[in-house]
């Protein structure tokens, strides 16, 4: 048989294994059984966890700047290093500085998003000539209030006092000060998200997130509230420029990621929002087609039915509609909707015998999917 040509580029199973490790153990499963076929990885990430260390993997090039380890500080995590591209551009990853693993236990009205900013601050005073900012994992609902102040703006309650860090003070909001807030870098600000939520209805930042953060259902409410007054003050500070005079920031998709951090940067720091998935595809250099590969191999922890809103899994088959096999291998496949693709499902609980086990050796149970996988 003439050797193939084989692309494997999973998200990382989270819980389990990061994307580059859960790359390299199907790998060797494949070369496993089939040492003549030429493999290429393309480890991903979504926006979320991971998204510099799969950057780093891709780009030789890249170099680590700032601190390896958060420093705490009384108000929490503090800044975090950061990846420097060739071109000048930062990388940072929220999940890194101020993400919900980070907290001992979850602060859901106090957690802050301040050290994003602080690590946005240390990489603008380094030279960054644009930023990619990835939202995912964040442990904060304070609509991005945080890293702005982070930043220079103030946040002031009716007495002209600043108000406390986190979400749970924004109902207190009485005015807005972004008078000696910095200005974004030359580059621009792309800010990735993993998901299209908006900031303030039904499904929203606070009532979709919030209680994976520890919030109960009556903080909820109160982080809902501080929310909409949030966008009530920066709708009337943007409104009397002429080009965003009907422009409503909450409506935008993704402005509800990371607690409506997507939101703040991008009503208060002329950032763009972008679906993480797609610009990180095209960073790691991802071709835009994957017609040409014989094999097209992604996966996931769970594969269910958000997976087809943007997430990695969906954006790799997307580029091998047309690729001859088409491979998922996840930890479970929890969808509801019946499948109408011609895909391949591998479930490593199946492999494995149980979830648990999979997840206690996720890179035995890849290998071993990588190997057993029946291209007939």
């Amino acid at each position: 048989m003439a050797a193939r040509r084989v692309l494997i580029a999973p998200d990382s199973f989270k819980g389990s294994i990061r994307s580059v490790d859960a790359a390299q153990a199907i790998a060797r499963g494949w070369h496993d059984a089939h040492p003549d076929d030429q493999i290429e990885l393309y480890p991903m990430a979504d926006g979320g966890e991971g998204t510099t260390e799969v950057l780093a993997y891709a780009i030789p090039q890249a170099h680590w700047r700032g601190l390896k380890q958060p420093r705490t500080t009384k108000d929490g995590p503090g800044p975090s290093r950061w990846l420097q591209l060739p071109d000048g551009t930062a990388v940072i990853e929220l999940a890194a500085s101020c993400g919900l693993e980070l907290y001992d236990k979850p602060q859901p009205m106090t957690a802050s998003t301040y050290a994003l900013g602080q690590t946005i601050a240390a990489a603008l005073d380094a030279g960054a000539t644009s930023l990619v900012i990835a939202l995912g994992g964040s442990a904060s609902t304070d609509g991005g209030t945080g890293a702005l102040r982070a930043l220079g703006a103030r946040f002031l309650d009716k007495h002209s006092r600043d108000l406390p860090l986190g979400g749970g003070a924004l109902q207190q909001l009485a005015t807005i000060d972004v008078s000696n807030l910095r200005q974004p870098p030359p580059g621009g600000v792309e800010v990735l998200t993993d998901v299209a939520t908006t900031l303030l209805d039904p499904h929203g930042a606070a009532h979709t997130f919030a209680p994976q953060k520890g919030a109960t259902p009556e903080q909820v409410e109160e982080l809902a509230t501080g929310l909409r007054r949030l966008d009530d003050l920066v709708h009337r500070l943007t409104r009397q420029a002429a080009n965003r005079a009907d422009t409503r920031h909450a409506d935008e998709p993704g402005s509800g990621a990371a607690g409506g951090t997507g939101y703040g940067l991008m009503a208060l720091w002329q950032t763009q929002l972008v679906p993480g998935a797609k610009r990180i595809a095209d960073l790691v250099g991802m071709p835009d087609s994957l017609e040409t590969y014989d094999v097209v191999i992604s996966g996931e922890g769970q594969l269910d039915d958000t997976t087809a809103q943007g997430k990695v899994v969906h954006e790799v088959l997307s580029r091998a509609e047309n690729a001859q096999k088409r491979i998922v291998i996840c930890g479970t496949d929890a969808r509801t909707m019946p499948d109408t693709t011609s895909l391949r499902i591998v479930e490593l609980s199946t492999l494995a015998r149980s979830a648990r086990a999979a997840m206690n050796e996720p890179a035995r149970w890849l290998t071993a999917a990588g190997k057993l996988i029946n291209l007939d």
